[in-house]
């Protein structure tokens, strides 16, 4: 494989300082900060997807993963005022807006009795009334109902929140949590990490060190997490290494990140709307060199819903490995703020076709990623 994509960056004629970068990357020696923004402001797309599809197929062969998943939004009623956020509504317009009760919660999960879904996503708004032992509660009973589904659940921002109203460290808000029936978290709420970027999209909810510490301490006790990064928006390339950069550092410490899902900011009903989004190329160019910095990651995932089928079909050629979910349109979160799939559902039958197509090999997956079913020779 090193020998093929030799040739093929011979043919590109790189500058000596591009040409050092792609040795270290075929290598598998890791790239600096300063030269992860190199590629940003220097690098052509060819490049960068001969580089980022080398380190994909490096760590994954040639397999695509997806998992059968859906969603529960317990709320978009929010305490938080995000500017980017197309989803959420303030207690004062809750006419807008939804708070389902445990019984609602669990009427969903219900549904999914007999159908083969291995994971419950839960996020939503930060509600006043929905408190840690709320939350445990449902945790508890979703438990008792369907003991085998795996929760992923609460973005750093909901946990730092519940855990701060209950006087609780983060260490004992989610052993309490995990003791009840959590099992990972999913990686929302990052953003960007930049202090300056995030006082002027997200100031009043929870910082980045506060964000990496949940993680942190969830990793710690042998849970595993998702991370996150808005991209798109006022942030500068500058901003996008140092927010991987972080990133990569509490990896080396802990290990605990499953996958890193950059996601694009959509900006139809919100306070930035007079931000113009960043075209398809963009993209390309962000999950590629984000599959090519995070060398201490295992998975690069496209939420599809939120960046739309046939760009995660392309993505699978720039170091995308994981396609998330089959979703089952149960998710409003970017649906609600433009995104490409406003009905985002695919059955399984279209999610392994899907990526039949870009010419990867379809396996199911658990949340942790332990193989559920190899699609490589068989129909669904």
């Amino acid at each position: 494989m090193i020998t093929a994509v030799n040739s093929f960056l011979d043919k590109l004629s790189l500058t000596p300082a591009l040409n050092s970068i792609a040795t270290k990357v075929l290598d598998n020696s890791r790239i600096s900060p300063d030269e992860g923004l190199y590629l940003y402001e220097h690098a052509e797309l060819p490049l960068l997807g001969a580089l980022a599809n080398h380190v994909r197929e490096r760590k994954s062969g040639n397999v695509t993963f997806f998992n059968r998943n859906f969603h529960i939004e317990p709320t978009n009623v929010c305490v938080f005022s995000c500017n980017f956020c197309s989803y959420s509504r303030t207690l004062k317009d809750r006419e807008e807006g939804w708070e389902l009760t445990i019984d609602q919660m669990l009427d969903k999960v219900r549904a999914y009795d007999g159908q083969p879904v291995t994971e419950v996503h839960i996020v939503g708004g930060v509600h006043p009334k929905m408190t840690l032992e709320f939350f445990a509660e449902l945790l508890r009973k979703i438990k008792a109902h369907r003991p085998d589904l795996h929760i992923k659940g609460f973005t750093a921002v909901e946990l730092d929140y519940m855990f701060r109203k209950a006087k609780l460290s983060y260490e004992d808000g989610l052993k309490y949590l995990n003791a009840a029936g959590l099992n990972s978290l999913p990686g929302g709420g990052a953003e960007i990490f930049d202090e300056a970027i995030r006082e002027k999209i997200c100031a009043d909810k929870c910082t980045s060190a506060e964000w990496l510490s949940i993680h942190e301490a969830a990793h710690r006790m042998g849970m595993h997490s998702n991370a996150t990064m808005l991209y798109g928006h006022i942030e500068s390339y500058r901003h996008r290494i140092d927010h991987m950069e972080r990133l990569r550092q509490l990896q080396d410490q802990t290990g605990g990140f499953n996958t890193f899902i950059p996601l694009k900011f959509r900006n139809q009903n919100n306070e930035m709307s007079d931000v113009p989004e960043v075209n398809v190329t963009d993209d390309l160019r962000c999950y590629a060199i984000a599959r090519i910095f995070l060398d201490n990651f295992p998975h690069v995932k496209a939420y599809w819903p939120m960046i739309g089928r046939q760009t995660a079909q392309l993505l699978q050629a720039y170091g995308v490995d994981d396609l998330d979910g089959t979703i089952d349109d149960s998710t409003k979160i970017y649906s609600m703020a433009g995104a490409e799939e406003q009905s985002p559902s695919l059955s399984t039958e279209q999610l392994v076709e899907l990526i039949r197509q870009s010419g990867r090999t379809p396996v199911e997956r658990d949340t942790l990623y332990n193989v559920v079913k190899d699609y490589s020779a068989e129909t669904v």
